[in-house]
């Protein structure tokens, strides 16, 4: 069945206007009409079925029938990437979505090349990545800021998995040993972090520095397998 993310609160006989956009998606691509069926979901009400109640000239308006599933959410993980190429990021922020990532941070380093970054794009692939993935929020994705800028402002009692490609101990076994809670994992640039910046990461007392395996790894490729790991070590794979 057809999901869709909304931002108006869902309760019973609740009337829902999806966006324009969405509303032709609903129209023109998927052939709704008056007295179809589709999921909602707006990241606090939890999953609920909806009727099209009315297709009008410009817009559709959905009646919420029932709640399907409560709401939940998944792990407290947040991806920081360094900004990279525009398909890249566009890749990296869809597969974190997939994955389970409750946020995704850009950051600006030393070694930082990339192209202009269109949040508004980004935010439309976390939420289409969201609804087909049957999770229950949309992660979000937060605007650049400089690197020394984030680790002088890090949230108490986060630990941040640092992905060090000059070297580090085993992923899935170091991150078992430093045990579960909120999580942060990140990924550098082309080219890699400045000596200052991987000798400043690697001093700080909540980072775990780890190793991806021998190969360099393009951003994306990095962001995709280091998650994958932290799922399996100590994320909500096993659960």
């Amino acid at each position: 069945m057809i999901r869709l993310h909304v931002t108006q609160p869902l309760s019973v006989a609740a009337p829902v206007a999806p966006t324009l956009d969405q509303s032709r998606y609903l129209t023109q691509v998927m052939r709704l009409k008056a007295g179809d069926d589709l999921l909602v979901f707006n990241g606090r009400d939890g999953e609920w079925r909806c009727t099209v109640a009315e297709v009008l000239k410009k817009g559709v308006i959905l009646r919420a029938e029932e709640q399907v599933r409560p709401q939940t959410f998944g792990p407290d993980l947040d991806l920081i990437v360094a900004v990279v190429k525009k398909a890249r990021v566009e890749t990296i922020v869809e597969k974190a979505a997939e994955l389970g990532a409750r946020r995704v941070r850009l950051v600006l380093t030393k070694r930082t090349n990339a192209d202009r970054i269109r949040l508004d794009r980004l935010d439309a692939i976390a939420e289409e990545a969201a609804e087909q993935t049957g999770r229950m929020d949309v992660p979000a994705v937060d605007d650049p800021i400089k690197l020394d800028a984030l680790l002088d402002g890090w949230e108490t009692g986060r630990r941040l998995m640092f992905c060090d490609e000059t070297g580090g101990a085993p992923a899935v076994s170091s991150l078992r040993d430093a045990g579960e809670g909120p999580w942060s994992i990140l990924i550098g640039p082309e080219g890699g972090f400045s000596p200052e910046e991987g000798e400043r990461l690697r001093s700080l007392p909540f980072t775990t520095a780890v190793s991806l395996g021998p190969r360099i790894l393009r951003a994306d490729t990095a962001a995709i397998a280091a998650m994958t790991l932290w799922q399996a070590a100590v994320g909500d794979w096993e659960r």
